[in-house]
């Protein structure tokens, strides 16, 4: 038995999820928010049979897509006392981090 914990982009979190509930693999979803960007996220936590595991890997890939996208440059401070933000850059975002361990014990109550 494996647990899959599966951090995804809010924008990519419906398609994953909608192609978990197809296959009619159950989960635990969770907002989150990423401590760099302070972005919204999604957090899945998938209890799985080690065979299982492959296959929702390969979801979790297919719907993730990373892509660049504009975020503000620190907010700069105006003459006048009124904050502006100046230039964006462009920031890879997107894709998944999934971290799979091993469950020692299960019991569904």
């Amino acid at each position: 038995m494996k647990m899959i914990t599966a951090i995804v982009n809010k924008k990519d979190a419906g398609d994953v999820c909608r192609a978990l509930t197809e296959e009619h693999i159950q989960f635990t979803k969770m907002a989150t928010t990423g401590g760099f960007l302070l972005t919204g996220n999604t957090t899945l936590l998938i209890g799985a049979a080690d065979e299982k595991v492959d296959e929702i890997l390969g979801i979790i890939r297919s719907h993730c897509a990373q892509r660049m996208e504009p975020v503000p440059v620190s907010p700069e401070m105006g003459a006048n006392g009124t904050v502006f933000f100046g230039q964006s850059a462009e920031v890879l975002v997107g894709g998944a981090i999934v971290f799979v361990t091993d469950v020692q014990y299960y019991e569904k109550m």
